[in-house]
C-alpha cells in the first residue's frame, strides 16, 4: 500500500465503487466482454474544481443600524439602478420614537439634578470657608488669650502681690519703730498703757499683714499661674483640633457633594448620548443610495438558527444585519470553499477558471486572492464534521452579464504534468489495501499491480505498472474477487476496508452529489462522502473524499 499518500486509498475505493456500478449495470450473460479504457500518456492538468457564487469585488453594504430587532416597511425592487440619495429602505421607527420621548424627559430630570448638584457644591464650597475661617479665628484668639496671661496678666499679679509685701514690710517697720518709742515713753511715765497696747496691736497686725501677703504670692507662684498657663494653652490645643476636625469635614461634606455633581454630570451625559443615539437611530431608519449603482438584495448566511433567505418587505431585521448591497463596476470575486484534504494545494496567485451556471460555453480567467487560515465556522452547522476554507478568487475577464448572486464552478490549476501515464480512476481498483488495474489484451484479463500518483478527480497518474496503449478495465471481471484492506490500517488511516467498497450497491456507480458520474468532476465538490463520516445517500463508503486529488505522492 502507498502509505504515504493516505487519501489515495478513499479516491481509489470510490473508483471500485463507480466500477462495480458499471458492471452491475451491464448486460447480463457470461460471454459479454467488459468494456475499458486506453492508458493515455501526455499532459494532464491537476485542479481543484469547487462550487461558489460571483461577488462584487468592491461593494457599498447597507445595514441596519437599530437596536434590536426592526420590520421592514418599505423595500425597492432588487435590480434596479438607483442614483445617490435614492430612498432604498425604510424601518420602523414606532417603538425608537416612543423612546425618544422617554429619553428627552430623563434628559430634562438629569439636567435638573446636575443644576441641583452643581448649586449645593458651590453652596458647600462657601459653608467650607466660613466654618474653617471660624475655627482659625477661635484658635488666634485662643492664643492670644495665652499670650497675654503669660505676658500680661501673670507678670501684672505677680508685681502686685510683691508689691503687696513690699507695702506691709514697710508698715511692720512703721509699727515696729512706733512700738519701740511707745515703750520709751511709757517708762518714763508719759504714755498710757492702752496707747502702748495699741501700738503692739498694730505691730502684730502688719507682721501678720506681711505673712498673708507672702503665702499669697507663693500661692500664685505654685498654683494660680501654672493653673491658668495649662487652662490657656489646653484651649489652644483644642481649637488647634477642633480646626483640623472642621477641615476634615468640610472635605468630607465637599467630597459628597463633588460625588454628587460627578455623579448627576456623568447621568446627564449617559442620558444625552442615548438621547442623541436614538436620533441617529431615527435618521438612519430611511435607508438612501451612498452611491449610483444596482441594487443587490443582502441575503443572512445560514447557521445553526436560520437564515439564508433575502431581505423582503415585513421581515424583521437586526442591529449590524446587511439589508441591501449595491456592488460596484470594479470587477467580480468569486467565493468557494476549498475542504481541507486538498488545501495545501491551493496557493495565493494561483490561475483559475470559472465557468458561470448562467453563461454557458464560456470561460473566465481567474486569481487567487486569498485563502482563510481558520475554516468556516457556518459550514459546521450543516455538518460538524467538514471542514472547509473561504476563499476567493478574481475574476480577470469582465462581461456585462455577469451578476452578484450567480452560481459559478471555479477549477483551480494546481499543477500540468507535461508527460504523464494517466487511466481513468474507474480503472484503479485496491485489493488488499494495494492498488491494481485490470488489463485486457487478446481475450485474457491480468490483474496487475500499479503505484499510483497525482490525480484530478477524473484521471490518475500511473507512475508505474502500466504502459500507454494498453486497456484497462473499467469494472471487475466476473467471478474475480478483491481481499479487503487490513482492518487495522484502515482504521488508522480513517478509510473504508476495500470489501465495504466492491460490494457498495449500484446507486453509487451513476450519482456523485446530484447525480454526476462518478470522476466527472464531482471529486473536487463538497459532498457528504467527502467528510469521511458518512456515505452520500447510503450509496458511497465513508472516506470518499479520498477521490479529491491527493496532496502529493
Amino acid at each position: 500500500m502507498n502509505a504515504k499518500n493516505p487519501f489515495l486509498l478513499g479516491l481509489l475505493a470510490v473508483g471500485a465503487v463507480g466500477a462495480v456500478g458499471w458492471a452491475l449495470r451491464r448486460d447480463d450473460g457470461a460471454s459479454t466482454a467488459l468494456e475499458g479504457a486506453t492508458v493515455e500518456r501526455g499532459r494532464l492538468r491537476l485542479s481543484v474544481i469547487e462550487r461558489g457564487n460571483l461577488k462584487a469585488a468592491e461593494s457599498v453594504d447597507l445595514k441596519c443600524e437599530i437596536e434590536g430587532q426592526v420590520k421592514v416597511l418599505s423595500l425597492i425592487e432588487e435590480g434596479v439602478h438607483v442614483e445617490p440619495g435614492d430612498v432604498l429602505c425604510t424601518l420602523d421607527t414606532a417603538d425608537l420614537e416612543e423612546k425618544r420621548v422617554q429619553q428627552e424627559i430623563s434628559v430634562q430630570s438629569s439636567e435638573a439634578s446636575y443644576v441641583k448638584a452643581k448649586q449645593g457644591h458651590a453652596i458647600q464650597q462657601s459653608q467650607n470657608l466660613s466654618d474653617i475661617e471660624k475655627a482659625e479665628r477661635a484658635l488666634e484668639f485662643a492664643l492670644a488669650d495665652l499670650r497675654k496671661y503669660v505676658e500680661g496678666d501673670w507678670p501684672q499679679e505677680k508685681r502686685k502681690a510683691e508689691e503687696s509685701i513690699l507695702l506691709t514690710q514697710e508698715e511692720l517697720q512703721r509699727a515696729q519703730q512706733e512700738l519701740e518709742w511707745s515703750e520709751k515713753l511709757a517708762a518714763k511715765g508719759f504714755l498710757e498703757q492702752t496707747q502702748l497696747d495699741s501700738d503692739r496691736l498694730a505691730k502684730t497686725r502688719a507682721e501678720v499683714n506681711l505673712k498673708q501677703a507672702q503665702r499669697a504670692l507663693e500661692l500664685l507662684e505654685l498654683f494660680d499661674f501654672p493653673r491658668k498657663k495649662a487652662e490657656f494653652e489646653a484651649d489652644v490645643t483644642e481649637f488647634e483640633r477642633q480646626l483640623e476636625r472642621v477641615k476634615l469635614q468640610a472635605e468630607a461634606k465637599l467630597a459628597d457633594f463633588e460625588a454628587g455633581l460627578r455623579s448627576s454630570e456623568a447621568k446627564l451625559g449617559l442620558d444625552r448620548e442615548k438621547l442623541a443615539k436614538i436620533q441617529r437611530q431615527l435618521g438612519s431608519a430611511t435607508l438612501v443610495a451612498p452611491v449610483a449603482g444596482m441594487v443587490v438584495y443582502a441575503v443572512e448566511e445560514q447557521s445553526r438558527w436560520g437564515g439564508g433567505e433575502p431581505i423582503r418587505e415585513g421581515v424583521q431585521v437586526r442591529e449590524g444585519q446587511d439589508i441591501i448591497t449595491i456592488p460596484s463596476s470594479a470587477g467580480f470575486v468569486a467565493q468557494a470553499s476549498v475542504h481541507e484534504s486538498v488545501l495545501e494545494k491551493v496557493a495565493v496567485g494561483q490561475g483559475c477558471l470559472v465557468t458561470v451556471d448562467a453563461i454557458p460555453g464560456k470561460t473566465f480567467r481567474g486569481e487567487v486572492k486569498f485563502k482563510a487560515v481558520l475554516p468556516d465556522q457556518n459550514s459546521w452547522f450543516a455538518n460538524p464534521d467538514l471542514r472547509v476554507y473561504r476563499t476567493e478568487v478574481k475574476i480577470l475577464d469582465s462581461d456585462p452579464a455577469l451578476r452578484p448572486g450567480m452560481s459559478c464552478s471555479v477549477e483551480i490549476l494546481v499543477d500540468e504534468l507535461s508527460d504523464a501515464t494517466y487511466v481513468p480512476v474507474q480503472a484503479v481498483f485496491l485489493d488488499g489495501g494495494e492498488p491494481v488495474c485490470f488489463v485486457a489484451a487478446g481475450g485474457v484479463v491480468e490483474k496487475r499491480p500499479v503505484q499510483a500518483g497525482e490525480n484530478n478527480g477524473k484521471q490518475v497518474v500511473i507512475e508505474a505498472g502500466l504502459e500507454p496503449g494498453e486497456q484497462v478495465l473499467l469494472a471487475l471481471p466476473e467471478g474475480v474477487e478483491l481481499r479487503p484492506a487490513v482492518q487495522s490500517q484502515a482504521s488508522v488511516e480513517g478509510l473504508p476496508t476495500l470489501g465495504d467498497a466492491v460490494t457498495a450497491p449500484p446507486a453509487a456507480a451513476g450519482a456523485e452529489s446530484g447525480g454526476r458520474p462518478a470522476g466527472e468532476g464531482g471529486g473536487e465538490r463538497r459532498g457528504g462522502g467527502e467528510r469521511g463520516s458518512r456515505p452520500e445517500g447510503g450509496s458511497r463508503p465513508a472516506g470518499g473524499g479520498g477521490q479529491r486529488s491527493p496532496r502529493g505522492s
